[in-house]
């Protein structure tokens, strides 16, 4: 635990008492606050109590002595309106914050030089977090990991100087962190998500911006408009940037090929790594990821072969294009943390012949934009509610099974699949948010692996 002591003292209101928010609690009560926690949730504010944890509904205490309101991040601070108790913060003038932005105070007053590496974008941030997190282990460093990938930030061990923290942000961390100041800062991507929760994707993108504004080394990935305008952004207030690209040759950045990677300078390029057979970093879009980590990971020190090594060990992240195994010719793929159109993207781009399970809770778009995938796709098996809509996308141009539940999906791809022919995949990637049917990607990925390991 970082107990958070920049509050010692003082009376801190904390809203939302799921993991994060349970653990923020706990740290600004070792580290000596006076903490106030509420939830909407009655089961968790009694968990809370249990825990030892003060509550009070927070619509009868007096803001005038509360220090700082720790909004949980799945809480609106904005769009599509303030949560209440943002509400009554803002009208109190009282900060409103996140523990993202609590461990930013604390690494700055008790470990201003432990290097801090965040990373976020719409897409490949856990992968290229766990990347960077594992190439520092295998460089000898000590390495804490955490942040939106899983570990609540501030449930991590406390900074020194020599400790290397790999966290990555959410849009919704981010806007509650005002003052986060990474060693090196990393914007991957930016295509349309969670356009609810920031009223438009330029309000979005802005959001993401600020993990580059205070950084020492900023990448940023521009092979998309908007990481092409916050280069040019930064660029115009001649603050240094690092360019990553697999679509392009950037000046003096690093550039991912079909298989290789390359650092480059005013007028030529190095060939420093080649991604060849590592499964883990299969597609183009874990080339990017990949891309990230090596300007990272050499902006920390770390030299080229030590890097290229640790890339061929990197056993990859559960339900992101996670090989599952193989049953006669038929490779099954767990790609259930692709929640949205342009996350399955990548994946369909990966492979042939793919009998691919598609649907869930569906996001602005559908799959419209994967069109182009669609010859590569010899059945698809639609579940959940945008099984009607993704059915009449790929009317006339893929055969498909109104399949309705994960379980008969897969039990009719890996029929069809076995008679499929060479390169066969059954691929789960929903290109849909999992709440009509799961709690969460991790739980529909779960059933996946156990149903087809029922059938390995």
């Amino acid at each position: 635990m970082i107990p958070v002591t920049t509050f010692a003292g003082k009376t801190v209101a904390v809203f939302g008492l799921g993991g994060s928010g349970l653990a923020t609690c706990h740290a600004l009560i070792a580290g000596g606050a006076n903490v106030i926690a509420f939830d909407d949730d009655a089961r968790k504010v009694a968990e809370a109590k249990a825990a030892n944890v003060g509550t009070a509904d927070l619509r009868s205490i007096d803001w005038s002595k509360i220090a700082a309101l720790i909004l949980t991040p799945g809480v609106p601070l904005t769009h599509p309106e303030p949560h209440w108790s943002a509400k009554l913060a803002t009208a109190a003038n009282v900060e409103i914050i996140g523990d993202v932005e609590l461990f930013c105070r604390e690494r700055r007053v008790h470990a201003p030089d432990a290097p801090f590496v965040a990373i976020t974008g719409t897409n490949g941030k856990s992968t290229t977090t766990a990347l960077i997190a594992h190439i520092l282990r295998e460089a000898g460093r000590d390495v804490q990991m955490g942040g939106n990938i899983g570990v609540p930030v501030l449930q991590l061990e406390p900074p020194t100087n020599a400790r290397h923290y790999v966290i990555e942000c959410s849009s919704y961390q981010i806007d509650l962190a005002p003052s986060i100041d990474p060693t090196v800062g990393i914007m991957l991507n930016v295509t349309p998500d969670h356009i609810d929760r920031h009223g438009t994707i330029e309000n979005y993108a802005a959001v993401k911006s600020r993990i580059l504004g205070r950084a020492k080394t900023r990448i940023v990935g521009v092979d998309d408009e908007f990481g092409r305008g916050m280069m040019k952004g930064l660029a115009a207030m001649q603050k240094f940037v690092v360019p990553i690209s697999i679509k392009q040759i950037v000046p003096h950045g690093y550039v991912g090929g079909e298989k290789n990677i390359y650092r480059t300078g005013a007028s030529e390029a190095e060939d420093i790594a080649d991604l060849t057979g590592i499964g883990s970093l299969r597609g183009s879009h874990n080339m990017q990821n990949a891309v990230a980590a090596f300007a990272a990971c050499s902006a920390l020190g770390v030299d080229d072969k030590t890097i290229q090594a640790a890339l061929r060990t990197f056993p990859g992240l559960a339900h992101r294009m996670e090989e599952i195994g193989k049953k006669g010719a038929v490779l099954f793929i767990n790609d259930s943390k692709a929640t949205n159109a342009d996350s399955a993207a990548k994946a369909l781009a990966s492979f042939e012949n793919i009998y691919w399970i598609a649907g869930g809770k569906q996001k602005e778009g559908g799959i419209e934009s994967l069109t182009e995938f669609f010859p590569r796709i010899a059945k698809a098996y639609l579940i959940g509610e945008a099984a009607p809509d993704f059915a009449a996308t790929l009317n006339g141009h893929v055969p498909y099974d109104m399949s309705g539940t994960l379980d008969a999906a897969v039990a009719q791809a890996a029929r069809d699949a076995a008679s499929g022919g060479k390169g066969a995949v059954v691929l789960l990637s929903p290109a849909c948010a999992s709440f009509d049917q799961f709690r969460n990607f991790e739980i529909r990925g779960e059933h996946f692996r156990t149903l087809v390991q029922g059938l390995l």
